[in-house]
């Protein structure tokens, strides 16, 4: 960190002004040049204009200038077929781009008959030996019946058994 000082806000100041002088230079070159090459064009493809003095030479120099205009427009026509046809496509490869960033086709899978132990034989190789019988780990567990069922009798009968020091005898006797 020591060797990356840090430039003064003066001295950076005073670099950006440089810059934008010199970009501001570079601008009105490359604006002087254009307009250089637009008047050579012009010079070139625009003579100078000699208005004839007799109406026959006038009305040729008319038909040729209007011959010179259809072409102009011609080519101007097929000039705007072509950006057109450039924009389409480009708006349409956009469009396939949003999609395509967008949704992705999950391949239809195919259906194969494998038994679990085969699959994992595939995925894990030769060397290892596992076998998917499931139920083979399951503990076994056995149900117990509930005796509350048993007990379903006259609730009167039950509270006159207990009643006193020899029912809460039994009572105890009966939980433990």
């Amino acid at each position: 960190m020591a060797a990356e000082k840090k430039m003064s806000t003066s001295r950076r100041n005073l670099l950006k002004s440089l810059l934008l002088q010199i970009a501001e230079s570079m601008l009105e070159e490359e604006a002087r040049e254009a307009e250089e090459e637009k008047m050579k064009y012009m010079e070139e493809s625009c003579p100078a204009l000699s208005i004839p003095g007799c109406m026959q030479d006038l009305q040729e120099l008319c038909r040729k200038l209007h011959k010179q205009i259809d072409l102009v427009d011609e080519e101007r026509y097929d000039m705007e077929i072509k950006v057109n046809k450039s924009n389409k496509e480009i708006n349409d490869l956009k469009v396939m781009v949003q999609d395509l960033k967008g949704k992705f086709k999950k391949p239809a899978l195919k259906k194969v008959r494998m038994s679990a132990d085969a699959m994992l034989a595939a995925l894990l190789g030769s060397k290892h030996k596992v076998s998917m019988d499931l139920r083979a780990n399951l503990k076994q567990v056995k149900k117990e019946v509930k005796e509350e069922e048993k007990q379903t009798g006259d609730w009167r009968k039950n509270i006159e058994d207990k009643a006193g020091m020899d029912g809460r005898k039994k009572m105890f006797e009966t939980e433990a």
